[in-house]
């Protein structure tokens, strides 16, 4: 399915226009037997997708791993709640900007609820580094990029998909290596390299015969 998305389906609108740089879209869904079964799945879909300290998991491994933390940079062990950060180790050389990770806040999660669909989407952004103090935005992409992660359900169907917008490389930093770094790690993430790992997180949300229990 091509995420073109109109803005009269359900959770268009929680994903953030495209105005510059690049724009990535990851989907996957799955048809349930009855509209019962998909809204009882949806609940675990829900769980998983707020379970950020197991998308590595989730994903089966194949991708970068994710770290939950408080808005002081703590890590913490619960589902994610706005003004979180997520801390991100990729592979390769890490940003020193971020303490060798990249990091993004959660900016915003939003349901909706209609008549016979319901979205849930977590709006992420790039941000500096909550450990240091420091104002320098601590990810290979500008703090205009966002990450939307949303699933949905419409009927029997059930959508898990990631939303990639305004993805510019962060080369105006203040540490001429950490410009370097997100030059490169932009670029790939910019051709194409960052989306095998959100096909793999968004198909891994919707893996039925996962025995995955919520934490």
């Amino acid at each position: 399915m091509e995420t073109n998305k109109k803005q009269n389906e359900p959770g268009a609108a929680h994903v953030p226009p495209q105005h510059t740089g690049s724009e990535m879209n990851a989907v996957e869904m799955i048809q349930l037997a009855s509209e019962a079964e998909a809204i009882h799945f949806f609940k675990t879909v829900k769980e998983r997708l707020l379970d950020v300290n197991r998308w590595t998991g989730i994903a089966g491994g194949a991708m970068s791993n994710f770290f939950l933390t408080d808005a002081e940079g703590n890590l913490i062990q619960r589902k994610a709640t706005s003004g979180d950060h997520i801390r991100i180790d990729i592979p390769g050389p890490g940003s020193q900007t971020g303490g060798g990770y990249d990091w993004v806040t959660i900016e915003e999660i939003k349901a909706q609820v209609l008549d016979d669909a319901e979205v849930l989407s977590m709006t992420a952004r790039p941000s500096a580094n909550p450990l240091t103090g420091s104002d320098q935005t601590a990810h290979f992409l500008t703090e205009e990029a966002t990450s939307t992660f949303q699933v949905k359900r419409i009927g029997c169907t059930i959508y898990a998909e990631e939303h990639g917008r305004n993805e510019v490389p962060n080369t105006d930093t203040e540490n001429t290596l950490d410009n370097i770094r997100n030059t490169f790690v932009g670029w790939g993430a910019k051709v194409g390299f960052s989306y095998p790992q959100w096909k793999a997180l968004v198909k891994g949300l919707l893996n039925h015969d996962n025995p995955y229990q919520s934490a």
